[in-house]
């Protein structure tokens, strides 16, 4: 007798699409149809989620390079300070003995953002490509990609609430400046790249790291 695991079927496989909205089983024959709970229009697949993913993200690559080398924010003490960049801005919290917050906007500026971009690209690219890959490990570092999106606006955060409270006329004053608009949008395009991608794409590429496949290649 075989040990071959059986390969399970996808929802499409088996003629039938979720709604995206309230999560109720339909026939496949209803794709483009609305949802008889929520009204939302069904898709198998979520319509030019590649298209939107990939254009999001080539923007937010774009403008991260305007968003570190203009001027995100003006520290002025007794009347004197100039425009400083993300870096700088860093530089200069750890020398005001601001440790904390210079590691916060340090993660949350440049490791975040270049992290979030990397994975992306791997995941689009995997799709893109159909590269035969881990795909339990992709939909993790999805998933990854995803939590920390909700964490990726800190730093915005962070310079508002120094702009709010630091605010001591000519001892000690804060500016923000176009260079935090731009990360802004930056960040904003991330999380809008990974909201859009359809993390099924993945699977459509084939469960290559299942058991039942690795049964079949010991058989054959």
């Amino acid at each position: 007798m075989s040990n071959q695991l059986p390969r399970f079927k996808s929802a499409r496989e088996s003629g039938y699409l979720l709604c995206i909205d309230c999560e109720k089983l339909h026939p496949l024959s209803l794709e483009g149809e609305h949802c008889d709970r929520c009204g939302a229009r069904l898709h198998s697949r979520v319509p030019n989620s590649m298209n939107l993913s990939w254009a999001s993200l080539i923007a937010a690559v774009l403008l991260f390079l305007p968003a570190n080398l203009l001027p995100i924010m003006t520290f002025k003490s007794f009347g004197q300070g100039e425009p400083s960049t993300i870096l700088s801005g860093i530089i200069h919290l750890l020398d005001q003995d601001m440790l904390l917050i210079g590691l916060i906007v340090l993660i949350a500026s440049i490791v975040v953002p270049v992290l979030k971009i990397i994975a992306m690209t791997i995941l689009l690219c995997t799709v893109q490509f159909r590269l035969q890959t881990n795909l339990r490990q992709k939909t993790l570092m999805f998933r990854i990609v995803e939590w920390i999106g909700r964490w990726s606006m800190l730093d915005v955060f962070v310079i508002g609430i120094l702009v709010a409270l630091v605010q001591l006329g000519n001892i000690a004053h804060i500016e923000g400046n176009d260079g935090a608009t731009a990360f802004a949008v930056v960040v904003l395009l991330t999380m809008f790249s990974a909201i859009v991608f359809d993390t099924r794409l993945i699977w459509d590429n084939g469960v290559t790291d299942s058991p039942a496949n690795d049964d079949q290649k010991d058989t054959q």
